[in-house]
Formats: structure tokens, sequence, C-alpha cells
């Protein structure tokens, strides 16, 4: 296998874990949004969110990806109130 197909195999798996990791992390925001609703609490967070854009971006060890991890996040976290705002439609 050449340089080429041995980073598409790593690239591969990598999506792969990817879709379980958004899996398990959309569940957990189901779940999230569900006690919002039950007691109450608005759905937007700014100051998680900011706090969590911080610390996850402290948890990069290349530096120079840190604003394309920051520009993916912010797409992540935007998809996370989506689906919270979608369910929360329904349950009304």
């Amino acid at each position: 296998m050449d340089k080429l197909e041995e980073n598409r195999a790593v690239i591969n798996e990598t999506d792969a874990e990817l879709v379980r990791l958004f899996e398990r992390r959309m569940h957990a925001v189901k779940e999230i949004i569900a006690y919002k609703l039950e007691h109450d609490l608005p759905i937007l967070d700014s100051g998680r969110e900011a706090v969590i854009m911080e610390r996850n971006s402290r948890l990069l060890e290349d530096p120079e990806l840190e604003p394309f991890f920051r520009e993916w996040y912010a797409e992540t976290i935007a998809v996370s109130k989506a689906y919270q705002q979608m369910i929360k439609g329904k349950d009304e």
C-alpha cells in the first residue's frame, strides 16, 4: 500500500469513528433537550458554548489547526442547537 492509500485508510477509519461519535453526541443532546424542556430551561447557553470552545481548542496538539477546529466545532454546536430546536418544535 502506498502513502496515498495508507492515508486514505486512516481517513476512512477516522470517518467511521466520527460517525459513531456523532451519534453518541447527538443522543446525549437529545437527553439534554428533554431535560431542558422538562425543567423549562432555555436551549441556548452562550456562556457554556464559549467555555467548551476554549476548553476543546486547548486540547489540540497542532496549533496550526486551531482556526479550522474552531470553525468545525462551531458548526458542530450549530447542528446540536438545530437538532434541539427540531425536538422542541415537536414537543410544542
